[in-house]
Order: C-alpha cells, then sequence, then structure tokens
C-alpha cells in the first residue's frame, strides 16, 4: 500500500473534480491524504481520503466569503496558499512522507513539496490546459501581468521560488506540470492538437464515483437545472429572471442560488419551482431537459457528461471562454450576463431543448467524456508514478 498525498485547493470548483479520483485510489488500497481546509474536511472524508486539515489565507465559502474580481488578486491569492500551507505539510509529513504527490493547479504547495522531497507529481487539472504557443495565442487576454500589479505578483512568485530552492520560473511552476490528468472533456480544450501529449493525459470528468452526491427525484414533466456555481453568484435578479422566464411552461425547476442569495430573495414561486442554497446538481442532471449554467468548467463537465443542452450565462474568469466553446460544440447556447432578459432566457432554453441537432451533439459529447477514463483513468496514471523498489 502507497501513501499518496494529495493538495488540494478549498473552493468546489477546485475539490469536487478530485474526489472520484481519491476514492478510486483509496479502492485500490493506496492510503490518500488530502490537504484542505477545514470546512472542506467532510466531503473529503467522503471520498475515503483522509483529511489533512491545514489553515487557508484563501476566501471560505463556507463562511460566505467571496472571490475577488481583479484577475492579479485572484493569482496572489493561490500564491499566498502556496507560502501558507507548505510549511504545514514539511511538519505535518516529516514523519509520514507520502510516496507520490497529486495537486490542483492552484495547490502549489503540493508541487513544491515534491520537489523538496524528490517526489514523483502529478498534476489533477479541472480546467483547460497550456498548449504550445499559449502564451502568444492569450497574449492579450494575459496583458495584466504585464502591469504594474501583475509584474509585482511574479516577482512574488520568483522570489518565493528562489527561498525555498526552486529554480523555475513563475510561468514554469505554475502553468507547465511535469505529468498531468486533466480532468475536463477534450472537448472543451482549445487548441487541443497542440497539447503535448507526453505531458498531459485527458482522462476527462472523473464523474463515475461521486460518493458525496445525493440522489434527485426524477420529475414527472420536462426539468430546468439552474446554477451560477459556489462563486460570482450574487445575482439575485439573475434567479428572479428565471422564474419569470419559465412562467406558464409545464416544466419543473431546480435552482441552485449559491452561499450568497438567500433563497428567500428570489420571490414567491410556483410549486413547480424548487430553489435551494446547493443542489446535488450532477444527479439532478441526470433527468434535465436544459441546464442554465454560468459554465464554470465543472458544471460544463456535469453538462456534457450527462447529455443536457446548455443554456451559458457567464460571470466571471474563464466562464466566458467556457461559454463560447459551448456554442461553438452546439451542445448549447452563450447568452451575455449584459443581454439576460426573461424573454431571452425563455426563447434560448426552449430552443436548445427542442433542436434535434443540439440533442445529438449532445449525446455525442457525452459518449465522449464518459470513454476517457475518468477516476480510473487518473488513478492509473498516479500508480505509473510510484517508486517502485529496484528489482
Amino acid at each position: 500500500m502507497s501513501h499518496i498525498l494529495m493538495v488540494g485547493v478549498g473552493a468546489h470548483g477546485h475539490t469536487n473534480p478530485h474526489l472520484p479520483v481519491m476514492t478510486e485510489l483509496a479502492a485500490r488500497g493506496h492510503r490518500v491524504t488530502y490537504a484542505i481546509r477545514g470546512s472542506f474536511a467532510a466531503m473529503v472524508a467522503s471520498s475515503g481520503a483522509t483529511p489533512l486539515v491545514v489553515d487557508s489565507p484563501l476566501p471560505d465559502e463556507a463562511a460566505g466569503q467571496q472571490w475577488p474580481s481583479d484577475p492579479v488578486a485572484g493569482m496572489a491569492l493561490f500564491l499566498d496558499e502556496g507560502r501558507a500551507v507548505l510549511p504545514q505539510l514539511l511538519t505535518a509529513l516529516e514523519r509520514d512522507r507520502p510516496d507520490a504527490v497529486l495537486y490542483d493547479i492552484g495547490g502549489y504547495a503540493g508541487r513544491a513539496l515534491a520537489h523538496r522531497w524528490d517526489l514523483p507529481l502529478l498534476q489533477l487539472s479541472p480546467s483547460i490546459v497550456a498548449w504550445e504557443g499559449y502564451e502568444q495565442d492569450m497574449g492579450d487576454a494575459l496583458a495584466f501581468l504585464d502591469e504594474p500589479d501583475g509584474v509585482a505578483y511574479r516577482d512574488a512568485f520568483d522570489a518565493w521560488l528562489a527561498e525555498i530552492g526552486i529554480d523555475l520560473g513563475w510561468a514554469e511552476f505554475s502553468g507547465r506540470p511535469p505529468r498531468c490528468a486533466a480532468l475536463v472533456p477534450e472537448a472543451m480544450q482549445p487548441n487541443a492538437e497542440r497539447v503535448d501529449r507526453d505531458v498531459v493525459t485527458f482522462v476527462g470528468p472523473a464523474l463515475d464515483r461521486r460518493p458525496h452526491q445525493e440522489e434527485f427525484p426524477e420529475p414527472d414533466r420536462p426539468l430546468l437545472v439552474v446554477s451560477l456555481g459556489s462563486a460570482y453568484n450574487d445575482r439575485p435578479q439573475f434567479f428572479r429572471d428565471v422564474v419569470t422566464a419559465m412562467d406558464g411552461l409545464d416544466w419543473r425547476v431546480a435552482m441552485s442560488v449559491g452561499p450568497h442569495v438567500d433563497p428567500a430573495e428570489v420571490g414567491e414561486v410556483p410549486d413547480t419551482v424548487e430553489v435551494r442554497s446547493w443542489l446535488p446538481q450532477l444527479a439532478a442532471l441526470r433527468h434535465a431537459s436544459a441546464f442554465v449554467t454560468h459554465a464554470g468548467m465543472g458544471g460544463c463537465s456535469e453538462g456534457l457528461y450527462q447529455g443536457v443542452p446548455m443554456v451559458a450565462v457567464p460571470q466571471a474568469v474563464d466562464q466566458f471562454g467556457n461559454a463560447a466553446r459551448l456554442a461553438e460544440l452546439g451542445v448549447g447556447e452563450h447568452l451575455p450576463a449584459d443581454q439576460v432578459t426573461p424573454q431571452r432566457l425563455r426563447e434560448a432554453i426552449l430552443r436548445v431543448s427542442r433542436s434535434p441537432e443540439v440533442a445529438a451533439r449532445c449525446r455525442e459529447l457525452r459518449e465522449q467524456a464518459r470513454a476517457a477514463g475518468g477516476a480510473r483513468g487518473a488513478a492509473d496514471i498516479a500508480e505509473g508514478l510510484l517508486r517502485r523498489p529496484a528489482g
């Protein structure tokens, strides 16, 4: 039995995608330690991993804290997390060293620990990965890194790496893992043909083992699932617009408003509309006829995995590119947030749910996502990196 360390990030979009991989590794007999903030410990334990609770400077979603919208501020938080968590890992694991390290894209302390102790290392990416020419192609989108705040961030990152004895620049350390299992549908990856396949394997969304998921009852009529994810979702008017959009239609609506909106703020709703702070989304999507999503990668992956037509209303960060990609793939429509009205929502929902072409593409990409390997594929890669005794 090997001891595998997973260094996660205390955010739902960074934790949920990894848990099925932990379940698979634990089922294979490995001892899995998962470094995470305390509010995620019970969720992590449900996967079969043992939580290693760490103090984290990241916003605590369980306490209602929100992530910054400024990109440099968001990136700096992950750097602060790496600085804070690395010494905690060194202390906690000095006498119980792992045989291999897995880490989230923001789990910088995991990569740093693997360098320090010369351990096999695997990134589990819940989002798209870099490709050959990424920096040039994304030059306009990354221009903020050449502004004063961005330069200060890069300098601080390089200083930390030098301080802990890692001879890499910030860009390579944060964006170029030595080995990566991408937990996203390959269809969502831009320029997939330029991704280094010696480094990256697209195992797809690891949704085949989700012990922490609940069930959702099968509806007696078409079901619309609505969610803006667990961050950037303080949009009570948007949820009210959805209720108005569905008025008079013979549909059920299951709506997750997240931790920052009181369900009462949505107002009075008919019996066919269910408003919750949290929804067992993967289970609900199994029965859905349409999905209104913020186009976070977790939502996109679950929607594709369940073959559900989507209306993407992005709110922040990578969601804009994901929303455009869903439209390009033919599995839904992109409706910019500043163009949302009840009428436009209603029309988009009905178009995607009634389109034979969208239905066919959803079936096609559903099969691709499920055939990619999922949790088992990621666990196979992790096992392949474990050091074996000579002979």
